[in-house]
């Protein structure tokens, strides 16, 4: 969240940015509250130093009745200290509601729009989209997955409900190839690797920007426990340093997170949710900074390279977009998504995103670091950024594989992976 004297110093700007991003917060409430608890909280200073007088003072007293009197002093005093703590208390609720539904400051160069059909695209990958000869149909995954037997999506709805399936045969090879090519990539990149819970605290949950409870919520939660399940390892990874100080040596952080993820995709409907493109359970693998104030710039730029490369290397064509104001995740100051090329739809689907949330994230998470030799502590920086989400990148290579001839071929990147180089040679 933002800092609340910046809030105060900067109202316009908030207003403004509130307005930029389809965010409805009371910012004048906001700081009118904050004004008043201000003065209430002068307030019951100036009532605890007279509390303390009148307490020293009934030590001084040289008659009963003169004693009594003070302790009813000092009582009357501890009231007036009460009802005002009272007063701040609720003040402070509110504040923390509004203070929590302002989003970040988003980057002066992020496109000012809606939604995101305001989103730019800035550049592309190497490969290019592929020219297939007049009168050719490419397949999209379902049916190509249908043809080689690798999903069953009504033995997953059986199971679980729609919005699961079982991945089979040569699909659960790809899977982990790909899993296994994007750890080594982020392993010799520096980042440590994790397998994270799949389960988080609502307050980590809250921290990080997702919201556990509510007909908007895309979070499975717990019943009668303060757990949910994750939608992503940002939010494990980012509750890795939750009330934690770190010294400033220690940084940056960067990790890599394996975990399945779990979304209630509420409202999702239409063609491009078909098949494995948004589903109720997938796993990831997920890029995690913590950094000083001043590199998460340069982190952010880093996370989309990797992500690039990874695409790169498995031959699929992608664009990459700068995310419009109103399509902005709250945390978020900045983000990219790589939209990968999906011949089925003939169109572009995203598969990847990497945000720089600044201290947003941290500030919730009272996640900070200090620098030797210096008074007091600062927020960290976080990042976060796709690797691979598995179903979308499982779909994008099951697509991009397919020739003119019938045959799906594997990326050369993913062949070290598996012990076969196109669909249907595990049967053979």
């Amino acid at each position: 969240m933002l800092d609340r004297k910046f809030i105060l110093e900067n109202v316009e700007a908030v207003k403004e940015n509130c307005k930029n991003r389809n965010v409805v917060a009371d910012v004048d409430r906001f700081v009118e509250l904050e004004t008043t608890r201000r003065e209430k909280q002068r307030d019951i200073e100036v009532l605890n130093q007279e509390s303390n007088a009148v307490s020293k003072s009934i030590g001084k007293c040289k008659t009963p009745e003169e004693r009594d009197a003070k302790k009813e002093e000092g009582r009357l005093v501890r009231e007036k200290i009460a009802a005002v703590q009272a007063e701040l208390n609720a003040i402070e609720t509110e504040l923390d509601k509004i203070q929590r539904g302002i989003p970040n400051m988003a980057h002066p160069d992020s496109p000012i729009g809606k939604d995101d059909t305001c989103n730019c695209v800035v550049g592309y990958g190497k490969t290019p989209v592929p020219q297939w000869s007049e009168g050719f149909k490419p397949l999209d995954h379902v049916e190509i997955a249908e043809k080689y037997d690798l999903i069953d999506f009504e033995g997953g709805a059986r199971v679980a409900g729609a919005g699961f399936y079982f991945l089979k045969n040569e699909a659960v090879l790809l899977e982990l190839a790909l899993e296994q090519f994007a750890v080594n990539k982020l392993v010799a990149r520096g980042f440590t690797p994790t397998i994270t819970p799949d389960l988080a605290k609502n307050d980590v949950l809250q921290g990080t920007g997702y919201i556990p409870r509510g007909n908007e919520t895309q979070i499975y939660s717990i019943d009668n426990s303060d757990l949910s399940l994750i939608a992503t390892a940002e939010i494990t990874l980012g509750g890795l340093l939750a009330g934690q100080t770190v010294d400033s040596t220690e940084l940056p952080l960067k990790l890599c997170g394996v975990s399945h993820c779990f979304r209630t995709e509420a409202g999702a409907a239409g063609r491009a949710s078909r098949g494995l493109y948004r589903v109720h359970q997938f796993s990831k693998v997920e890029m995690f900074v913590f950094c000083l104030p001043d590199q998460s710039e340069a982190f952010h730029q880093e996370l989309l390279s990797i992500e690039r490369e990874i695409f790169d290397d498995l031959e699929i064509p992608y664009q990459i977009v700068d995310t419009a104001t109103g399509d902005l995740g709250g945390p978020a100051y900045r983000k990219f998504d790589i939209e990968a090329w999906m011949p089925g739809r003939g169109t572009y689907g995203e598969v990847t995103s990497t945000s720089n949330c600044t201290d947003y994230q941290a500030r919730r998470l009272n996640a900070r670091y200090k620098v030797k030799g210096e008074k007091g502590t600062n927020f960290v920086h976080t990042l976060n950024g796709t690797a691979v989400a598995i179903s979308r990148a499982l779909l994008a290579v099951l697509e991009m594989g397919q020739r003119e001839d019938g045959t799906v071929v594997v990326p050369k990147a993913l062949r070290p992976y598996v012990p076969f180089v196109q669909l249907g040679e595990l049967k053979k």
